[in-house]
């Protein structure tokens, strides 16, 4: 048997007060009754990543991020939509590193007023720059019906299987990429 997949949930926002690890939470519940990769919760808030040209390229930080991503076959992002745009915060943690996200996957699940719809636009026009592929099933949730008082989160129940199928497109693609890295 094939060693399982790596992907990777990655919190994207850091801001205080942020619901992103209430979505991450949630979609790694339903990865882990799945049987076709590891999945791993990675928040960029732990990392302490320096803003891009500001820092020192050995900082701990920053190669042990660039680890953490070289690590994985593919990717989940939680986007947080801030200003019809994906954080400055995400922005930064994908611009520090470039050959650790080549040739690999990714999937989105965005919030927001407009279900995040304009973050993950915009998210996707970065992951082609970094070689990531990303795929087409996108959970998107209403910051106005999918929180209690937009900070507790209460998904409703149809975007669990919305959620499933992008996983199972993540997995696909994520295992078709791995023979070109």
């Amino acid at each position: 048997m094939s060693e399982q997949l790596k992907i990777g949930i990655i919190l994207g926002s850091t801001r205080q007060g942020r619901v992103s690890p209430q979505v991450g939470e949630w979609i790694k519940g339903i990865a882990d009754g799945r049987r076709d990769g590891h999945y791993e919760i990675i928040d960029i808030a732990e990392y302490k990543l320096p803003f891009m040209g500001e820092g020192d390229p050995e900082d701990a930080g920053v190669k042990s991020w660039a680890q953490k991503i070289d690590e994985m076959d593919g990717y989940v992002f939680i986007v947080a939509e801030y200003n019809h745009s994906i954080t400055g915060a995400l922005k930064n943690a994908l611009d520090t590193a470039y050959q650790e996200w080549n040739n690999k996957a990714a999937g989105m699940v965005s919030y927001g007023s407009t279900g995040g719809a304009r973050a993950a636009e915009h998210l996707r026009g970065i992951l082609g720059e970094l070689l990531v592929a990303d795929v087409r099933v996108h959970p998107t949730l209403s910051i106005f019906t999918d929180f209690e008082q937009f900070h507790t989160f209460k998904p409703a129940e149809l975007h669990t299987k919305t959620v499933h199928d992008m996983l199972d497109q993540v997995t696909a693609w994520s295992g078709a990429l791995k023979g070109l890295r």
